[in-house]
């Protein structure tokens, strides 16, 4: 069995997203400038951006996966179009259940309505021998690391202030952090912390 990871860009002041989220803006104001360096300068973060999308299955929030609120009054199929970067499973935290939704290059969206706990095991179950990913956003970051479920934490870290949006770390408690990794490039420092503390999630 793998370890359950997370990767998350997030800006020196602590905002994985900017302020007034919005289906126009889905990483709020200034929200897009964070991820700068996966497209401005690939070459450079390639084993990083990789890693990323390594997991055998994925946890995201609601908020993640679209901007719908309520019950799924309309059509949506996530941020990513016809074929999502996953490929793999991908469990949503939602309280509105919906019907598994398979999308082109193996990415299936399962929709789970009884907690984190209950989406952890199924993520651990379709994952196997691989990782368990905890995508975000940053409210579904913190609940996974205040329960002690995240093993090994990866911040990439934009070197920009935004002041204002989704914060990392809201209502964790008192979280220990090992420093095991840190890299710097032009746009980010990549850092890899292990969790410490109880671990229930394996």
């Amino acid at each position: 069995m793998g370890i359950v990871t997370c990767d998350v860009t997030v800006s020196v002041d602590g905002f994985v997203a900017g302020p007034r989220q919005s289906r126009d803006a889905p990483l709020g104001v200034g929200g897009e400038r964070l991820h700068r360096w996966q497209f401005e300068d690939a070459e450079n973060n390639a084993a990083e951006v990789a890693a990323i999308t390594q997991a055998g299955a994925f946890i995201m929030g609601r908020n993640m996966f679209g901007p719908i609120r309520g019950p799924w009054s309309e059509p949506w199929d996530g941020w990513w179009g016809a074929e999502p970067p996953y490929h793999a499973p991908v469990f949503v935290l939602t309280h509105h259940p919906r019907e598994p939704l398979e999308m082109a290059g193996g990415t299936t969206f399962a929709f789970v309505t009884d907690g984190i706990r209950a989406a952890l095991e199924q993520a651990l179950d379709a994952a196997g021998e691989r990782d368990v990913a905890v995508a975000g956003g940053a409210e579904t970051i913190n609940q996974y690391l205040a329960a002690g479920l995240i093993h090994e934490l990866r911040l990439h870290v934009a070197p920009m202030v935004l002041g204002g949006g989704a914060r990392l770390f809201d209502g964790v408690g008192d979280l220990g952090l090992t420093p095991v990794s840190a890299r710097a490039t032009r746009l980010v420092t990549h850092t890899t912390y292990r969790v410490d503390g109880p671990s229930e999630g394996t």
